[in-house]
């Protein structure tokens, strides 16, 4: 939801603000999450490319020193750090992927703290199957019975107070406050004062 969304719906500038920075809270982190994903496998990309141009050369000098013990020994043991620091990078990337793909499963989960869920979670019992993450549903499902107070859609601190009407569904946002000079109007005051009280409240006040 936009600014001019929140608008429509007769918010003040200052309850627009507080809805916009509980939105950023959430995403934010999101998309930090993402940029370090994809900055760490630009830099694993590269780290690996640089790795296989290694093992060529090695492969090359290998066959050039035949013959010569100590060389082989030292090629053999680069080739080894070098498979090792594959590993290694491998790994760091699958974990990253891992905490991004558990991060964006609690917000579906409608998680109302995730880092305090994840402390609950058993985090080496869940692995991450291609987009899958496996062995974390049944843990979610068991800590919504048993600690559901951690779930739940949260309301923007903007619009806590504000119940939706049953008509909202059915009628579109007023587009213009009908308290204000210029779009003073008795009929629109009426139907909202019969349809949503609360509504007709937050118009009132925000024209004064």
């Amino acid at each position: 939801m936009n600014r001019e969304e929140l608008k429509a719906l007769g918010l003040t500038d200052e309850q627009i603000e507080k809805v916009m920075a509980s939105h950023g809270k959430v995403v934010n982190p999101l998309k930090a999450e993402v940029d370090k994903v994809k900055g760490l496998e630009n830099e694993i990309t590269t780290y690996k490319q640089q790795i296989a141009d290694r093992d060529t050369q090695l492969i090359d000098l290998s066959k050039k020193a035949e013959g010569n013990e100590d060389l082989q020994k030292q090629i053999k043991d680069l080739q080894k750090a070098n498979a090792d620091a594959k590993e290694e990078s491998d790994n760091k990337l699958a974990a990253q992927r891992k905490e991004f793909k558990l991060e964006l499963a609690l917000k579906d989960a409608l998680a109302k703290n995730p880092k305090a869920v994840k402390a609950l979670l058993n985090q080496e019992a869940i692995s991450l199957d291609g987009d899958n993450l496996i062995g974390l549903e049944e843990q979610l499902k068991s800590l919504k019975e048993s600690d559901a107070y951690l779930f739940g859609e949260e309301q923007p601190a903007g619009l806590k107070g504000r119940q939706p009407h049953p008509t909202d569904l059915n009628k579109p946002a007023p587009q213009k406050n009908p308290f204000s000079k210029e779009h003073f109007n008795l009929t629109e005051q009426g139907r909202l004062l019969k349809e949503d009280p609360e509504l007709y409240k937050q118009l009132k006040a925000s024209a004064k």
